[in-house]
């Protein structure tokens, strides 16, 4: 059985998903689709709008065989160790095919971005060393050394989002020395940034934005999402009260920020070079979440990488604890959120050949649980308490199983 791998957050499942997964398993000619999913919060730093569960959920009503969880310490990342962990988790499934969206869409430039950059290796880490020094962004400063070393004659774009994972994704599979065979998609009809609904594939960005817009239009909504989804996400809210968003949370993380002592701020993964005078500084002066980014960003740290510092503030997360748990060679464990009868099939045929082992009950109990715990806490912490009571108590059961 032929196994796609799909590298996904689905913050929700729009129909830009559906046409990737479509695309992905006609071009592979899979038999089954894997997809390793970002869990309570994102990679950008966000909290996701419904929770793990129910975004596995509508995954595996949509077609998808099996949805496995990209553990927090790689979910909340930059771009290398969100796709080192998850193109690690999908070579110990031993998936076939690894297929992204991109706005590039040409694989083979891809595979000729990875050599060209693996040659000036030495020069590359010179100049990205430099423009850090100089108080660039990650981002920003990946661009300027790519550049420097003549990488813009290379038709990707680098700074395209898509284009910069899709790139990390091929770079993990030669760096891991993996069997997995590369593909992209062609990003259709937006992009990634856009705020505004403009055709039936719209990004996700746009689809939160028309969500949590106290002028929603509904037909926009309707035509961008398909029926599972709307459904998932308006039986969510009424059941909870909410979705997550971090203006939801603003009042949460203003409190633990103005209480943290600051000696505990050098603790927190991500901070660094005093910027925790600036947390602090501009925290007593925000009136909303919003509003904090805008006083706090800078060129150097982006509105990104101050929402993943913020993730790691409200989930009391450590350097230390993150860099005891990215160093694995391989996963110490893999967790299934859900699973078709087809996903539960794939597991029986390639169980000898699996050698990490999968989690699907409390009766075994996921390695990672107390970790994951206090994520999840923190996540759920808007809701009523019947609904964190609740919503908690789904890391302990068993993965959503869907017959066909």
């Amino acid at each position: 059985m032929k196994a796609c791998g799909l590298i996904v957050e689905y913050n929700p499942y729009h129909n830009g998903h559906h046409y990737h997964f479509q695309q992905a398993t006609h071009i592979t000619g899979a038999e089954c689709t894997i997809a390793v999913m970002s869990g309570n919060f994102l990679q950008r730093g966000e909290p996701a709008i419904v929770d793990k569960f129910t975004r596995a959920k509508m995954a595996i009503q949509q077609g998808i065989d099996l949805v496995i969880e990209l553990p927090y310490f790689y979910a909340v990342q930059h771009s290398e160790l969100f796709a080192n962990g998850a193109v690690k988790i999908l070579n110990s499934l031993q998936v076939d095919s690894l297929c992204f969206g991109s706005e590039h869409g040409e694989i083979d430039d891809f595979n000729t971005l990875y050599h060209f950059i693996t040659e000036h290796q030495q020069a590359y880490d010179l100049f990205l060393t430099d423009a850090l020094n100089q108080g660039h962004s990650y981002p920003k400063a990946n661009d300027i050394a790519f550049s420097k070393i003549g990488g813009k004659n290379l038709s990707i774009d680098f700074a395209k989002p898509n284009n910069i994972l899709g790139y990390q994704y091929v770079k993990n599979m030669y760096d891991l020395n993996t069997t997995i065979t590369p593909y992209t998609i062609k990003r259709i009809k937006n992009n990634y940034h856009d705020r505004e609904i403009k055709d039936p594939i719209a990004s996700a960005t746009s689809i939160r934005n028309q969500l949590l817009s106290a002028h929603t239009n509904r037909n926009e909504l309707n035509d961008a999402l398909p029926s599972i989804t709307r459904k998932a996400l308006q039986t969510y809210k009424e059941r909870h009260g909410s979705w997550h968003y971090w203006e939801a949370y603003f009042p949460l993380l203003k409190y633990r920020v103005l209480t943290m002592r600051k000696n505990e701020f050098s603790n927190i993964h991500g901070i660094k070079e005093g910027l925790e005078n600036r947390i602090i500084n501009t925290a007593k002066k925000a009136e909303s979440f919003s509003d904090w980014m805008e006083l706090l960003k800078t060129k150097r740290y982006t509105w990104t990488s101050l929402q993943r510092v913020f993730t790691h503030i409200l989930t009391n997360t450590y350097s230390s604890e993150i860099e005891s748990l990215v160093t694995k060679e391989k996963p110490a464990a893999i967790r299934i959120l859900a699973m078709s009868n087809n996903g539960q099939n794939y597991l029986s045929a390639r169980k000898k050949e699996i050698d990490v082992k999968w989690y699907t009950s409390s009766k075994d109990p996921y390695p990672y649980q107390t970790f994951e715990d206090r994520i999840d806490h923190a996540y759920y912490s808007i809701l009523p308490l019947t609904s964190q009571k609740h919503l908690t108590k789904q890391a302990y059961q068993k993965p959503i199983f869907k017959t066909p």
